[in-house]
Order: structure tokens, then sequence, then C-alpha cells
């Protein structure tokens, strides 16, 4: 399993260390809703907002034992980064291999602890909203229009997944790694013709390849 991250512009982190476990929150919203001859009723209304979130730290020095690579970011340099996302008005892409957690998310909360014994090293929690397109509907009166109520959809565009290309991959092994089965090589390849070429077993390392 690897965690991925990838902010507005595209641009990916990939979180050194797993955690032990992943907690995914979900909740049916509902409105209350005062009816005379009935007092007040709950109106079901569509699932709530879901919480993600883990905590795991960013080492000072890469451990083979626990590292899902060797070349690990500096830990201050990475809260940072996190921070940065925390910020963004714009929405992340949250990617965790061999889940089915590929979404738009906020990052909401970040917290880091500093350990003694454990020089350099920073230990995190962290939390992810997923992000829900908002619609808003008005009226045709408001509008100056017709009857008809007329839909203004939000600016806010959903941020395409890239990929890097890394030394050694192939697209089956992206395809495994980031949509779940190698199968989805050919979806990938259709996608990114352009940047890849005529041979989809000629990719490049530093190519940037767009998920379908």
């Amino acid at each position: 399993m690897d965690i991925y991250l990838f902010d507005s512009s595209g641009s990916r982190f990939h979180f050194p260390v797993n955690p032990e476990e992943i907690s995914i929150s979900r909740e049916k919203q509902y409105e209350t809703v005062n009816i005379l001859s009935l007092g007040e009723v709950d109106a079901a209304q569509k699932e709530k907002v879901k919480e993600i979130s883990f905590s795991s730290f960013f080492p000072k020095t890469a451990d083979a034992r626990y590292c899902r690579y060797l070349n690990v970011p500096d830990p201050q340099a990475a809260m940072n980064r996190l921070t940065a996302m925390m910020m963004d008005s714009r929405p992340s892409r949250l990617i965790i291999t061999d889940t089915i957690i590929n979404s738009l998310v906020y990052v909401s909360a970040n917290h880091s602890t500093f350990r003694g014994g454990e020089p350099g090293d920073v230990y995190f929690d962290v939390s992810f909203r997923t992000w829900r397109e908002m619609k808003v509907r008005k009226s045709a009166a408001a509008a100056g229009a017709s009857a008809a109520s007329a839909t203004v959809r939000s600016d806010t565009k959903p941020v395409p997944k890239v990929y890097t290309v890394q030394a050694g991959d192939t697209l089956s092994s992206i395809a495994k790694r980031e949509l779940g089965s190698s199968s989805e090589w050919s979806a990938i390849y259709e996608k990114n013709k352009s940047t890849i070429g005529r041979d989809p077993n000629k990719i490049v390392p530093g190519q940037k390849l767009v998920m379908p």
C-alpha cells in the first residue's frame, strides 16, 4: 500500500512511512423539519462529507524496514508541504493504493509532534475531508429569465490525477499501482498517446502521465 497526495498543480507527494491504521468516517445527514401535527421530523439527506485520517511520521533517515522508498524528504520540509496544501483553497487528490480511496480532498487538520530521543523525526496526525462540488440553484424570477430554474456551477474544477514516470516503470506497473489493475495500462496509453508516442513500452522517466 502506498499513500499519495497530489496538490492542485498536480505535484505528487508520497508519504514515506505507512500508518498502522487509516480511519474513515461516514455519516448520514439529516435535516430536522418542524411539522405542526407531528412535531419535529428528521428527513434523510445525502451522505455527509466523510473524513479520512491517519497518524505516521517523517523519518530523518530512511530505513528500508519501514520506509516505502529511501530518498525520503526532509521532515520539516515535508510538514511545510502538508501545511501549504492545508492552506490551499483548491482541493488535492488523495490516493491510497490497494484501497478504494481515490478522492479530491481538503487537508482539514495537520498536527506535528517532536519526541525526545528521536532527533530529527517528526510525528504527525493528518485529517482529510472529501471535497464535493457546490451547485447553487437560482429561480428564473431572480435571474429575470423563464420560469425554469437554472443551475450555476462552481468554478472549481477537479484536479487531474498526474503520475510522473520513475525509472523502471512500465504502463502495467503504473496501472497496478495507481488504478489497482495492471490490465488498465491500455487506458493510460490511450489518454497519453501524444506524450508516450507510438510504442507504449517506451515510456521515459520524468514524463507526466494523466491518469484516466
